[in-house]
């Protein structure tokens, strides 16, 4: 059984051979093909080289194409830093929107003539081309919040998202319409799934009601569109206590990839009895702790989030954010080696 096919067997609540893993890994690949952060984050060769070396060497059961969370917001006009051993991101200290009247001048723009999104969709296709037969590809891209956070700045965003909550809605309104184009060109590349970051989706964020009204009406716009052209929706959301409940009800997401509990459950048992048959589980190992875990002690953690989810199919194997771009890969090798042998069905 190939990858593909022990993925799709998951996401229909079947058990394959085994349970599916993927460390989630991104940043950290650009080791195996000697580039540098800047190099593997825009050049869409060197991250797609990177990637399938990745999945070749660590027996990866999927692709998923986070590079950072800029890409959309780079477009945009966000001036970035490129740190030499981390992600990029938005110059803190000169965000594009100044005052929140900059909302007002915000445009939908083209993605596939963005220099970021236009490399990311390079990316994707690159990928469909190598693996695409036998390994799921999922195109990953931040939610409308998300990248407003990175234009705005995520203090001023929240004071906005009270005092001019209509300026917001156009913003949010102006970029959910990139998106839609954004969507349309990673499908057209033959990802069998677009992942949605729905960050703010979170108890540690913001209440339910007010991630509802500012970005799940527009997320679900979105979720519809990818739906409506025969592609998975996919959500990440590694915030604390996320809204399971409000993300399928606007979504209707064929996977979660998620670090913490939902808000509305208190044990690995009951969110697999609530949300178990509802959508696949991706996760959710801490990638912080991975870091500096003995092998013994990533081990005994995959074996036991085994043990809480794997009955019955829908759960895959993962960190719930992404594998620390700086650590030793022998984690992620074990993450693997534990799937491929006691997460096995029998």
């Amino acid at each position: 059984m190939n990858s593909l096919e022990r993925v799709m067997r998951t996401l229909q609540f079947e058990e394959p051979d085994r349970v599916p893993v993927y460390p989630l890994v991104a940043g950290v690949t650009r080791k195996l093909v000697n580039a540098t952060y800047h190099e593997w984050a825009t050049n869409a060769d060197v991250a797609a080289e990177a990637y399938i070396r990745a999945a070749d060497q660590y027996r990866l059961d999927a692709i998923c194409t986070l590079i950072d969370l800029s890409v959309e917001a780079a477009d945009f006009g966000a001036e970035l830093v490129y740190p030499e051993n981390e992600a990029a991101h938005p110059n803190f200290d000169k965000p594009l929107m100044e005052t929140a009247d900059d909302y007002l001048g915000l445009r939908p723009i083209d993605p596939r003539q963005g220099t970021r999104m236009g490399e990311h969709i390079k990316l994707c296709q690159r990928l469909v081309q190598a693996k695409g037969d036998t390994l799921p590809i999922i195109a990953f891209v931040f939610g409308p919040l998300g990248i407003l956070s990175m234009l705005r700045g995520q203090a001023a965003l929240f004071m906005d998202l009270m005092l001019e909550p209509k300026p917001v809605k156009y913003a949010a309104a102006a970029i959910t319409e990139t998106l839609l184009e954004y969507i349309d060109a990673l499908i057209d590349t033959g990802v069998h799934a677009v992942m949605l970051d729905t960050l703010f989706a979170s108890k540690s964020i913001m209440g339910k009601s007010m991630w509802l009204e500012f970005e799940g009406a527009y997320v679900k716009k979105l979720a519809n569109h990818i739906h409506g052209r025969n592609c998975m929706v996919m959500v990440h959301n590694c915030g604390n206590g996320n809204y399971f409940d409000a993300q399928i009800e606007t979504m209707q997401p064929e996977a979660i990839s998620f670090l913490h509990l939902p808000d509305d459950v208190v044990s690995p048992s009951q969110l697999k009895e609530k949300y178990g048959r509802t959508t696949t589980l991706i996760g959710h190992i801490d990638p912080t702790w991975v870091a500096g875990a003995s092998e013994a002690e990533v081990r005994a953690e995959c074996q036991k989030q085994l043990d809480w989810y794997k009955k019955g199919g829908g759960f895959i194997l993962a960190t719930g954010c992404e594998y620390p771009a700086n650590a030793s890969l022998r984690s992620a090798e074990i993450i693997v080696e534990t799937a491929e042998t006691y997460g096995v069905y029998r």
